[in-house]
């Protein structure tokens, strides 16, 4: 029987990788449920394509357009409406996979609600661990439910640990396994060789100008400031269980090598692929076996010159920031997504500088005075809510 599947943020750049891996294996997946946030033209394509039997805008106003768009064209797909009917998609029984592709705090409720009830969960938000990393972990000990990682580098890391770490993901023992460090590879963006002086007036379309991946436009400016990295090493440390020595960042800009693993005995295992993210989609959606993605393999003699650099802290201070908030808290990290999230707003909104979404999430964090009980989600929400406040009003005052 085909695997039911439901993509939460199937609009996106994710959503859109899974449903080409979708195209390649027909008969063994059906699109059982979709959701989006605002862009109707595109789901609408979805729905006259996959059929699927439910899809949801978060949006209002775009729920009720996709709802006369379905109307007028007679297709079946039902639209169902409200932040609630999302986390029930994820909980439905008849699913069996659910992409976790909602970028930004957005995704972490009904991500969550997908884990607490079992579900294999295909993580492309890493959101939901940042902000809540040791409760979205336990839960899913709780539950059953199977967590694969979906972004390329936790993708490439999950793919060189041996079977002990896959099967225990957020609770393993990585020393024990014989693993000693996780290389964490990053592409550094398009001003990996720009002056540091000209940074502050780079503009929005050059920093979403990404010269390997095709992003979001807020992922695309998280990789060039790094912040996304940062947030991987978050990720990778509720993943993988790892201590400050376990996880190091490599610059390796031709984005060919996703990441490595070092053992004990001084073996690295690298995972290499074209800088496409169906391959990682194909790869969790039959995980252990595996199945055609629709990318074509590498082809050595083209590649040229592999080159991997260490990471200047003065380019980039969004990964210092995140790196040093992984280790201070789960608040410190909810902290640093959220502010980031309004600071990369702004930006893209001509608002401020390239230069100051770190001011601006620098700023957020020295003023962190609520910690409370990091085991609770309302206050990692409360403190999330908190911080968004913060960083525009410090965003006002750069604005003066």
């Amino acid at each position: 029987m085909s695997r039911q599947v439901l993509i939460l943020g199937a609009t996106g750049s994710i959503g859109a990788s899974t449903l080409k891996v979708l195209r390649n294996n027909p008969e063994a997946y059906d699109l059982y449920g979709v959701t989006g946030a605002r862009n109707v033209a595109a789901m609408l394509d979805i729905c006259r394509e996959f059929s699927p039997q439910y899809a949801v805008m978060a949006d209002p106003a775009s729920n009720m357009a996709l709802m006369d768009a379905l109307r007028n064209e007679q297709l079946s797909t039902e639209v169902l409406a409200g932040e609630q009917a999302i986390a029930e998609l994820a909980k439905a029984e008849a699913v069996d996979l659910v992409m976790a592709a909602i970028v930004g705090a957005a995704g972490l409720l009904p991500t969550l609600a997908a884990v607490e009830a079992g579900k294999t969960v295909l993580l492309a938000n890493k959101e939901a661990l940042v902000m809540s990393g040791a409760i979205f972990m336990d839960a899913a000990a709780r539950s059953g439910a199977q967590i694969l990682p979906v972004d390329s580098e936790h993708n490439a890391i999950f793919q060189c640990m041996p079977q002990a770490i896959q099967q225990a993901l957020g609770h393993c023992d990585l020393q024990q396994a014989g693993v000693s460090k996780i290389l964490l590879t990053g592409s550094g963006g398009p001003f990996r060789y720009h002056s540091i002086d000209a940074l502050p007036v780079v503009s929005p379309a050059e920093a979403c100008a990404h010269p390997n991946w095709s992003m979001g436009q807020k992922i695309s400016v998280d990789s060039a400031t790094m912040m996304n990295k940062g947030l991987e090493y978050i990720e990778a440390k509720r993943l993988f269980n790892t201590q400050p020595k376990q996880i190091e960042v490599i610059i390796h800009p031709q984005s060919i090598i996703h990441s490595m693993v070092q053992y004990c005995d001084g073996s690295v295992l690298a995972q290499m692929g074209q800088p496409d993210m169906a391959t990682p989609i194909a790869h969790v959606m039959a995980y252990p076996q595996r199945i055609t993605s629709g990318v074509e393999p590498l082809d050595f003699f083209s590649l040229g010159e592999l080159s991997f650099i260490p990471p200047d802290f003065s380019r980039y201070p969004c990964l210092k920031l995140a790196i040093d908030a992984c280790y201070d808290s789960q608040t410190a990290t909810t902290c640093l997504n959220a502010a980031n999230e309004i600071a990369v707003a702004a930006f893209l909104a001509g608002r401020i500088k390239f230069t100051q979404i770190a001011q601006v999430v620098a700023a957020c964090l020295d003023g962190l005075d609520y910690l409370g009980s990091e085991t609770e989600l309302s206050v990692l929400l409360e403190v999330d809510q908190r911080a968004r406040v913060q960083a525009s009003a410090v965003v006002k005052r750069i604005c003066g």
